[in-house]
Order: structure tokens, then C-alpha cells, then sequence
């Protein structure tokens, strides 16, 4: 199939459904959150920008994320919240995001309550970095998030519990995670259930 932004705008009419991911069954308050999956609409085909967290930051710090953050009083709902954060972490402005889809929830174990909105972005893109928040940002294909033979699953010990994780390795970015997971959920929305993972 060729990915393009038609493509996307057609899939994202009929968006197969996929349930809310909590990964941990502790019970407390869960932080709201939400995330811009930016797809780019680049000559060359539809990219996702990514950014890695710096390494000084409490939360996720040097993990490859979608541009986002957490929920401010300020904030209308989840749409502002993840345009808002995209453009204070990397620059990208709202008008340059046509919103696609919002996602389901994806509860992290850390506590976080994260909405993920999907947008396309139109270049030029003129980005600037919060460089307290953001190490770099780079651009893998969509069409790679979309082949269900790039995860695989892993586990590794977290506050004394094994905690299982998708994984999605491109070049020499570990994507790992809720990063991970919620491109599972992404490819399971526009692909349908048989998309789902391995």
C-alpha cells in the first residue's frame, strides 16, 4: 500500500476500535496527560517525529516520546494539550496540524493518564527545540511503524515486578514503552485487529 496523506485521512474515517492499555494494575491517581503522534507529510512520504528526552529529566528522561505533557488547567481538553506541549518542546505551531484521530487512553505504570492525538503536519517545518526538555528529534517512516515484524516483545524488572513491553528498534533509537505501545495501538487502529502485534 502506499502511505500517503490521503491514505491517512481515509483510514482515520473508519478507525478500527482498540480498548484503553493500563499497564499496571496499581490503583491511584493517574496524572492526564496527552501526546502529539505528528505525522509529517513529507515529499519523500509520511514520517513521525519523534524526540528523545534529555537525560536530567525526573520522568522518562533520555527516552524516545512523542512531543507531549501533561494536562494544564489551561488546557480545553486533550487536542489543546498536546498542540500546546508540541509547540513548547519542538516548535511545531497548531495551525500547522490538521488532527486526524484522539486515540484511546494508554495508562503508563509511572502514573501517567495519556490521551494520544494524532495530527498530520504540513512542512516547512521551523523547529525549536526546548533544549531543558528535548536532546534531538529525528523522523522514521510511518511505514515502518506499520509492519507488525519491526516489535517484539520484551521484559525487564521495575520496582520488583517483571513488567512486559513492546519494543520497536529503528537505526540506533530504542523505541521502548508506552512510546512502543501506543504505535501498537496506532497500527491496530488503522490496520484493523489481525494488525495487532506478534
Amino acid at each position: 500500500m502506499e502511505l500517503t496523506a490521503d491514505w491517512l485521512r481515509e483510514r482515520c474515517l473508519s478507525l478500527h476500535p482498540v480498548p484503553p492499555v493500563q499497564e499496571s494494575s496499581k490503583e491511584g491517581v493517574a496524572m492526564a496527560a496527552a501526546v502529539l503522534i505528528p505525522v509529517v507529510d513529507r515529499p519523500s512520504g509520511l514520517t513521525v517525529l519523534l524526540t528523545q528526552r534529555t537525560a536530567h529529566l525526573r520522568d522518562h528522561a533520555g527516552q524516545i516520546s512523542f512531543p507531549g505533557g501533561r494536562c494544564e488547567p489551561t488546557d480545553c481538553n486533550a487536542v489543546d494539550t498536546a498542540l500546546r506541549e508540541s509547540r513548547e518542546e519542538v516548535g511545531i505551531l497548531p495551525e500547522q496540524v490538521s488532527v486526524l484521530a484522539v486515540l484511546p487512553e494508554y495508562w503508563t505504570s509511572t502514573g501517567f493518564r495519556v490521551t494520544p492525538v494524532l495530527g498530520l503536519v504540513t512542512p516547512p517545518l521551523n523547529l525549536q527545540l526546548d533544549d531543558f526538555e528535548v536532546a534531538e528529534v529525528f523522523e522514521p517512516p510511518l511505514a515502518f511503524f506499520l509492519d507488525a515484524t519491526n516489535y517484539r516483545r520484551e521484559a525487564r524488572e521495575y520496582q520488583g515486578q517483571l513488567r512486559h513491553y513492546w519494543a520497536v528498534p529503528w537505526r540506533n533509537y530504542f523505541i521502548w514503552g508506552a512510546t512502543a505501545g501506543m504505535f501498537v495501538n496506532l497500527r491496530q487502529s488503522l490496520l484493523g485487529p489481525d494488525h495487532a502485534g506478534t
